[in-house]
């Protein structure tokens, strides 16, 4: 299957995805709304599953959302974030008809996924968010990443459509092509605002503009290994509680 191909999933590709695990799950769900390109399927599951082996919890609000895709992603693969804020300037008719398929796959996302078509500027951050936006074009993945900034929030963007025009490229267009180069500035600003910078990519085979790029604050960083430690701990504490009453651990 070609997972490049911006044709709709529809009913007729259920057949594709026979298996138990959570993307054909998924991908079945999708093929009965019946309205997302394949092309969308696949990179929504790509940059949902490394956002999460970064990021665990709070809030997710998915910029320049488009369906909605993502925002259901990463509450399925993290139970643990409350909910999901999918906003755009525009939300397609559609995104209700595919949050039903999922919601009717998994209830447990009743009432958990926002879908608001508002302006990207005016929805309020906090600094426990994980914000997110795949192929927000051009200078929008720029507002995604300033409006996470701002709040001090986690982000993760997979730019598109760079625009170069008085797009400041740090005098690297000589080495790299452009819209390289800009993504290397975005990096560069995220690390003049403290945040800790980690990047990587989906498969090309998906799209050419595949470069992923995450960032957290220090305070961030710092705050999920002490939650991760608290764990740790009380797991180890169960444990050693069970041996001393001569259970079995």
């Amino acid at each position: 299957m070609d997972r490049s191909s911006k044709n709709r999933l529809t009913e007729k590709l259920l057949p594709q995805f026979p298996g138990d695990g959570l993307f054909d799950r998924v991908a079945r769900a999708v093929c009965r709304a019946g309205c997302l390109p394949r092309k969308e399927l696949y990179e929504a599951w790509e940059v949902a599953r490394r956002v999460r082996r970064r990021f665990r919890g709070g809030r997710v609000v998915d910029l320049a959302c488009g369906h909605g895709l993502l925002a259901h992603l990463l509450l399925l693969l993290d139970d643990s974030s409350p909910a999901s804020l999918a906003v755009d300037r525009h939300i397609p008719e559609s995104a209700a008809r595919l949050a039903a398929a999922l919601e009717d796959t998994w209830p447990r996302l009743q009432g958990r996924v926002r879908l608001v078509q508002a302006e990207l500027e005016s929805i309020p951050l906090k600094s426990d968010d994980l914000v997110v936006s795949v192929h927000a074009c051009g200078g929008l993945t720029d507002l995604v990443l300033e409006r996470a900034m701002a709040a001090g929030a986690r982000v993760a963007v997979l730019p598109c459509c760079h625009n170069l025009d008085n797009t400041d490229l740090g005098g690297l267009q000589g080495w790299l092509d452009g819209p390289l180069a800009q993504d290397i500035m975005r990096a560069g600003r995220l690390r003049a605002a403290g945040y800790r910078v980690m990047t990587g990519q989906i498969p090309g085979d998906i799209t050419p503009k595949n470069r992923l790029l995450m960032a957290e604050t220090g305070r961030t960083a710092v705050g999920q290994a002490a939650v991760r430690q608290d764990e740790a701990n009380q797991a180890v504490s169960g444990i050693t509680e069970k041996i001393l009453k001569g259970g079995s651990a």
